[in-house]
């Protein structure tokens, strides 16, 4: 079996998934290797989705057959989350890992007169595999269609690969699916979260689209749509922004990169 570490570190977009009591969930992630682990450096833009995750078991997943990896792997285990607030850590052992992986970080930290105007931009919020207790192989994502399928397992979560022939985005419908592995999902009226991500050549865009509800045997049974998968490969062929919308969403980043800055120096504050 491949190494999780080995793909992960190869690899150029991956998913971190995880339960909680309102239910399973996942992001996309850029793949990056702190202390001998498997890591995720989130923005601070992001402060809340990863101080949620602290005590939880989570999966690392990459699933995308052009991510990178040439094949696709899961593992879970228990996360550690450490707040660089100042981007020390990430400065110092990853931002030159991102930048190969990530255009937008090469843009906004690829020299130290960079990192002193997009300051915002280096501090993270390290989110870590503390070991890797159980790791398997799935179907790669090989379509637009297919898909991440989330489940909880007894708290910890539960990764495949599926797909539909009609991601309808209707909020109260109902999607046929199948597994990519083969067999039957037999769901047993459980709450899932399939998701999927596509971005455009620059990264500037990178979307997540995702579908939740009930598995009910092999029928979702929608209560909450996000987005729609695009185009004939996973990555998707989104059209990169123009340049207002650019800006745009460069100065909607920062706002809430420093936002979650302020908030955690308050936090954290002797």
């Amino acid at each position: 079996m491949t190494d999780l570490i080995t793909v992960w570190q190869r690899s150029t977009v991956a998913e971190l998934s995880w339960t909680t009591a309102s239910g399973p969930s996942g992001i996309p992630v850029v793949p990056l290797v702190w202390r001998g682990r498997p890591c995720a450096a989130l923005p601070y833009s992001m402060a809340e989705t990863a101080l949620s995750l602290r005590g939880r078991r989570v999966a690392f997943s990459v699933s995308a057959e052009d991510a990178g990896g040439r094949t696709a792997v899961v593992g879970t285990g228990p996360v550690e989350v450490f707040e660089d607030v100042e981007g020390t850590e990430f400065v110092e052992h990853m931002v030159e890992q991102e930048a190969v992986k990530h255009p937008p970080t090469r843009l906004r930290a690829d020299s130290l007169m960079a990192r002193r105007e997009n300051w915002w931009w280096v501090s993270r919020l390290l989110v870590s595999l503390a070991s890797v207790e159980e790791q398997h192989e799935p179907h790669p994502r090989t379509r637009a269609g297919d898909a991440l399928l989330v489940r909880d397992r007894a708290g910890s979560p539960e990764v495949g690969v599926v797909t539909a022939e009609d991601w309808s985005d209707r909020p109260a419908g109902s999607i046929g699916l199948w597994s990519r592995e083969g067999g039957l999902l037999e769901g047993a009226q459980e709450p899932v979260f399939v998701f999927s991500h596509q971005y455009s050549p620059d990264f500037e865009r990178w979307e997540r689209w995702s579908r939740s509800g009930r598995l009910d045997g092999e029928t979702l049974v929608v209560d909450g749509v996000e987005g729609a998968p695009t185009g004939t490969a996973p990555s998707g062929p989104l059209q990169p922004y123009r340049l207002l919308e650019r800006l745009s969403n460069h100065r909607s980043l920062a706002r809430a990169c420093r936002s979650g800055i302020t908030a955690a120096e308050s936090r954290l504050a002797p």
